[in-house]
């Protein structure tokens, strides 16, 4: 075989590899700079915010909490205003959980290249048989991991729904293609790896039942985290058994 890295499937590797690595660093910086307000921990944030954001249960009804904010005067300014001292750090935080799904998604399009023979003369058992490429493979499915554990840890689930519902509210769903897909990677898990918080609320991808998801997180929290939660989207059981 010829050097590995050389080869278009050595680039394609290398460059997902790179690409790990500055969402973990954008996912730390980020992360150390979650707005309290999403929290909704404290009173007074409680009482003016608690009635414009939403965690999954929104997707359910959107019509119903819509109408209640357009009813009220008062909530239309505190949404409006909060739109626009907010609307910049959202867009940063879904712009991270959106390239967490397509590296998954572009890693596992990588493996399916494989399998299919896009590569010449390449498969993932070759490739294992090659320094660099048994290092880049190992490197892409430990980032992976990292990522889904940095993210549930650092980020509590019902932040990350809270964000992810304001952002779907304030952008429109036709701006964001891959909404469907980014909600259901970072629904709640119903675990969490921050002292004295939690993880509840969860629901569903928006495509998905709010009441069936939170059931089925907060079992998996107790009895199956975190498999049920690198299920959402998976490496081939295959793979990994190899690579390991």
């Amino acid at each position: 075989m010829k050097e590995f890295l050389n080869e278009v499937a050595g680039q394609t590797l290398l460059r997902l590899v790179s690409r790990g690595s500055a969402i973990i660093a954008e996912l730390l910086r980020l992360s150390a700079h979650v707005p309290a307000v999403f929290r909704l921990d404290d009173p007074a944030m409680q009482r003016k915010y608690g009635n414009i954001l939403f965690d999954f249960k929104y997707l359910t009804n959107s019509d119903l909490y819509e109408t209640r904010i357009e009813q009220s005067a008062d909530l239309i300014d505190i949404d409006q205003e909060f739109r626009e001292n907010h609307l910049e750090i959202l867009r940063r935080f879904y712009l991270l959980f959106e390239s967490i799904f397509k590296y998954i998604k572009d890693f596992r399009h990588y493996l399916q290249d494989l399998e299919a023979g896009v590569f010449i003369q390449l498969t993932l058992e070759i490739i294992l048989m090659n320094g660099d490429g048994k290092q880049l493979m190992a490197e892409s499915l430990y980032l992976y991991g990292v990522m889904l554990i940095l993210l549930d840890s650092r980020i509590e689930g019902i932040v990350r729904e809270r964000m992810l519902i304001s952002y779907l509210r304030y952008k429109g769903q036709t701006e964001l293609p891959h909404i469907d897909d980014v909600c259901m990677l970072c629904r709640s898990t119903g675990h969490s790896g921050l002292p004295g918080t939690s993880n509840a609320g969860g629901a569903s991808s928006a495509s998905s039942s709010s009441s069936s998801s939170s059931s089925s997180d907060k079992k998996g929290a107790k009895d199956k985290y975190p498999d049920d939660y690198f299920a959402r989207f998976p490496v081939p059981a295959q793979v990994v058994s190899m690579v390991i």
